[in-house]
C-alpha cells in the first residue's frame, strides 16, 4: 500500500473511531441563589470551586441575593435551589406549597448578638435598637428567641430593617444606626476587635436551632428526579472537603466573602471543632418544632400551625442515599452510627 493510500485509511479509521466513542453529555446548566455570606453558604462555595457541581453534571451559577430574592428566583424558576434557613423556607411552604425542602446541612451556627462598646448584657438592650435585614427573616427571629431567652419579648427593643445582608447590619451598628445586630463569623470578629460585645451567642443555646436547607420548587424536582439528588451529592462531597482540607475551605469561602483569612481560619476551626456541617443531611423534626416554637407574630403561628409541613419537607431522597451506602462511600463507615441517629430524629 502506497503512503498517499495509507494517510487515507488511517483517516477514514480515525473519522469512523471519533464517531463510536459517545460524546460527554453537555452540564445542565443551573442558578442557585444564595442568601448570606456566611457560614450556611459555605457548602454551596465548596462545591463551586471544588468542581462538585461540574463532577454531577452541573453547570451552576450562583447568585447572592438577600432574603426574600433567593426564594423569589426559585418560585419563578430563574434558580433551581436556595440554600434558605428552615425558618424562611417554613413561612414560604405555609403560604406557598409548591415548594419543598429536600434536606439540611447545618443546624446550628456561630450567630452573636452583638452589641454597643457600654453594653454589658442582652438585659441592657431593653428599650434599644436592633438592626436587622428585614422584619420576620431568619436572624431577626434568631434574635427574638435570643431575647426571650433572657426574659425579653420582641416589645421591648426597637427594630430597625436595613435590607442588606449581614455587612450591613455590621455597618449599622458601627454607624450608630444601630445599638446592636445579629452578626455571623467571622463579620463579628473585627466588632469584637474594635470592642464591640458579644453578648450572648446562638451555639450556646441548645434550644435554638439554626437549620439551613436545600429548598427548591417541587415542580423542578418532579421534571428531573435526579437534580435534586445531584445537589446532594455535590454538596455531601464538598462537606466531606471542608473537615479534610482547610486550606482550600478558606480559599473557597474567600472567593465569596472578602475577609481576613486569618479570621476565616477561625471561623474555620470553629465549624469544624463543632462538626457543625450535617454529613447526613436529613431534616430535623426537633428543627422543625423549634422554628415553629419560636415564632411571635400571631399572624406566622396561626400560618405555620395551620400547614403540613409533611407535604413539604421531603426526607425520602437522603434516606434512599443512606440505604444504597452513598454516605458510607464518602465518610467511611464511621458514618453509620450518625446515619442510624439522625434517621431516628428525622422530620417524618
Amino acid at each position: 500500500m502506497n503512503t498517499s493510500r495509507r494517510r487515507f485509511v488511517g483517516g477514514v479509521a480515525a473519522v469512523v473511531a471519533a464517531r463510536c466513542v459517545p460524546a460527554a453529555a453537555p452540564l445542565q446548566k443551573i442558578t442557585i441563589g444564595y442568601p448570606t455570606r456566611s457560614a450556611s453558604s459555605w457548602p454551596v462555595f465548596m462545591a463551586k470551586e471544588g468542581g462538585y457541581y461540574q463532577k454531577y453534571g452541573l453547570d451552576a451559577t450562583v447568585v447572592f441575593g438577600v432574603h426574600p430574592a433567593p426564594v423569589a428566583m426559585v418560585l419563578s424558576g430563574q434558580a433551581q435551589m436556595t440554600n434558605y434557613s428552615l425558618e424562611s423556607a417554613m413561612q414560604a411552604m405555609a403560604r406557598d406549597t409548591s415548594l419543598v425542602v429536600v434536606g439540611s446541612w447545618l443546624n446550628k451556627a456561630d450567630f452573636a448578638l452583638v452589641g454597643r462598646k457600654d453594653l454589658a448584657s442582652v438585659q441592657a438592650l431593653k428599650g434599644k435598637r436592633i438592626a436587622v435585614s428585614q422584619i420576620g427573616d431568619a436572624p431577626s427571629n434568631y434574635a427574638i428567641a435570643l431575647l426571650r431567652d433572657y426574659g425579653m419579648t420582641s416589645r421591648d427593643v426597637e427594630w430597625v430593617p436595613v435590607g442588606t445582608d449581614v455587612n450591613g447590619r455590621a455597618a449599622a451598628l458601627e454607624s450608630g444606626r444601630a445599638d446592636a445586630t445579629m452578626l455571623t463569623a467571622p463579620a463579628y470578629y473585627k466588632l469584637e476587635a474594635a470592642g464591640y460585645k458579644a453578648l450572648t451567642n446562638l451555639a450556646d443555646h441548645d434550644n435554638i436551632f439554626a437549620a439551613t436547607t436545600y429548598l427548591m420548587k417541587r415542580s423542578t424536582v418532579a421534571a428531573n428526579p435526579k437534580l435534586a439528588e445531584a445537589l446532594l451529592k455535590a454538596h455531601a462531597e464538598a462537606i466531606q472537603r471542608f473537615y479534610a482540607d482547610k486550606n482550600f475551605a478558606v480559599q473557597a469561602y474567600l472567593a465569596y466573602d472578602a475577609q481576613s483569612p486569618a479570621d476565616v481560619g477561625r471561623f474555620y476551626d470553629t465549624h469544624n471543632q463543632g462538626n457543625l456541617f450535617q454529613r447526613v443531611p436529613y431534616v430535623l423534626a426537633g428543627a422543625v418544632q423549634s422554628v415553629i416554637e419560636q415564632q411571635t407574630d400571631p399572624r406566622l403561628i396561626e400560618l405555620m400551625k395551620g400547614a403540613d409541613y409533611r407535604k413539604t419537607i421531603d426526607n425520602s431522597i437522603v434516606a434512599r442515599l443512606v440505604k444504597e451506602g452513598y454516605f458510607e462511600r464518602v465518610f467511611g463507615p464511621g458514618i453509620r452510627a450518625e446515619e442510624d441517629r439522625k434517621a431516628k430524629l428525622a422530620f417524618r
